[in-house]
């Protein structure tokens, strides 16, 4: 059974996950960098010349590449559940952690990211976050398994919170 990790940017994902996959000894893969490795860009790159619906595409094609995969630690990006059909593929494995946090945590901690190109392009930045979050919070939690808030604990005590949820 795969641990999947869902949320927005600046939730903790890619931090959270390297830990778990250190204490579980399992494979950690985060679907943006398999992404950008395989296209030999980066997500602005992508987004830029080929659009964000091409980019949703790939990331379909990655769920697909790890749906037989097992131990793994998924860090996915922000947008992969846009898509029910991602959520369908990784689900059939794997068991969906949806990391919180507020906006003004999330901005706190992405107002430096250049990796990740605007999902708008017309708003400021934080109108951004707070729309794409009322956006996708119904499609996080529909498929998220387990809920765990990260405003106000560390990356170590996020991973045990989901520790003691998988169990021994």
């Amino acid at each position: 059974m795969n641990i999947i990790l869902i949320g927005y940017r600046g939730t903790g994902k890619s931090t959270v996950a390297k830990i778990l996959g250190q204490k579980l000894d399992r494979r950690v893969i985060s679907t943006d960098t398999e992404i950008v490795k395989e296209a030999g860009q980066s997500i602005p790159q992508i987004v830029e010349q080929f659009g964000w619906d091409h980019f949703r595409q790939l990331e379909t094609q990655m769920c697909r590449k790890l749906q037989d995969q097992t131990n793994l630690v998924i860090d996915t990006g922000g947008g992969l559940i846009l898509k029910e059909e991602n959520v369908k593929i990784l689900k059939a494995n794997g068991t969906f952690f949806w990391l919180t946090a507020e906006v003004p945590t999330i901005v706190k901690r992405i107002s430096g990211d250049t990796q990740r190109p605007s999902l708008s392009g017309t708003k400021t930045f934080v109108e951004e976050i707070e729309d794409i979050l009322k956006e996708r919070t119904p499609k996080y939690q529909a498929a998220a398994d387990h809920i765990i808030p990260t405003d106000q604990t560390t990356p170590h005590q996020i991973a045990e919170s989901i520790l003691s949820l998988i169990g021994p």
